[in-house]
């Protein structure tokens, strides 16, 4: 019989950790890059332009297709490319240890630089005025998750795959809470897509639970804070 003092354990509730085969750690590895939070931004951004591009039409260019090209450039630019490079500065120039920011240490100059690139996002939506006030109000729940998940950085990892999945699950559920749209479907498909993405964190012992759930309250929160705020 194993001896209880052989087994892995988590460092925060010392609850036994499973350990996985080499294959599934591979197979978590994929998901976790595949899901990875800084792409969140230019799915949604997607989805809501092939979904609801009528909630669109204030955006003046010559075609439609340049608006939403030259929207996606933007978001793009915004919380994939600048947040990409401040870490790549960040770690050529010593600031952090590693690009992939396991400790909370490293995470400090990543989360000043998105705080302020999604809060240039959400105030330039919001002054421009040619986006939807539910897509503008996205941009400010991620401006808050960020921020608070700055602050809770300090006392534990906070997940930030968990806080961008359940930003996704906030602002699905702000659609449906204050725009009165059906997307029971997507709802559910991003549900699973977060639960798989959580699992897979603790499988990479990137994470304990508390913190995955810590992430999970803070996206969904403040996305629902921010449609109340704006849209309602």
């Amino acid at each position: 019989m194993m001896q209880q003092d052989a087994l892995p354990y988590y460092k925060s509730n010392h609850e036994p950790m499973p350990e996985f085969s080499k294959g599934a750690r591979a197979f978590a590895q994929v998901v976790s890059y595949l899901t990875h939070p800084l792409f969140i931004p230019t799915l949604v951004t997607f989805l809501v332009l092939q979904s609801l591009p009528e909630y669109f039409t204030a955006f003046k260019a010559a075609s439609k297709r340049f608006a939403f090209d030259m929207l996606y450039f933007r978001v793009v630019l915004i919380s994939l490319f600048f947040p990409l490079l401040t870490v790549l500065l960040a770690k050529a120039l010593g600031f952090i240890s590693s690009i992939y920011l396991n400790t909370q240490r490293d995470r400090i100059i990543p989360y000043v630089a998105i705080i302020i690139y999604y809060f240039w996002a959400f105030y330039a939506f919001m002054e421009e005025g040619a986006a939807p006030k539910f897509y503008t109000a996205f941009f400010l729940g991620i401006f808050l998750a960020i921020s608070i998940s700055f602050v809770t950085n300090s006392f534990w990892k906070t997940s930030m795959h968990a806080t961008g999945w359940g930003g996704v699950i906030g602002f699905l559920v702000s659609l449906m809470w204050g725009m009165h749209m059906n997307v029971s479907i997507p709802l559910v498909i991003t549900f699973f897509i977060a639960g798989l993405v959580g699992t897979c964190r603790m499988m990479l012992k990137a994470h304990t639970p508390a913190e995955i759930y810590l992430g999970f309250g803070i996206g969904i929160l403040t996305q629902l804070a921010s449609c109340w705020m704006l849209v309602k």
